[in-house]
């Protein structure tokens, strides 16, 4: 996946546990445990902004993107149809 997940970072950076940032946000340990291995495929923006909130940062220091390699790259060629 081309999205990396910078909460352990963050995390670090403010000395706080997911714990109590779970608290923080009342969110589930669970929850945000996937969301800090990057296993979750998807983030509301009410949560972001809760995150973002309680770890005073913005979205782009939790959230990067990389270029994926294996991704299929996007045609640019395309067909004309006279009709």
């Amino acid at each position: 996946m081309a999205i990396i997940v910078n909460l352990d970072v963050m995390l670090a950076r403010r000395k706080m546990s997911l714990s109590e940032l779970a608290q923080k946000v009342d969110l589930t340990l669970a929850n945000l445990s996937i969301l800090k291995t990057g296993k979750a495929r998807a983030i509301r923006f009410s949560t972001l902004d809760a995150i973002c909130q309680a770890l005073d940062c913005k979205p782009g220091d939790i959230l990067d993107y990389t270029a994926d390699d294996h991704a299929s790259p996007v045609s640019t060629t395309t067909e004309l149809n006279p009709y």
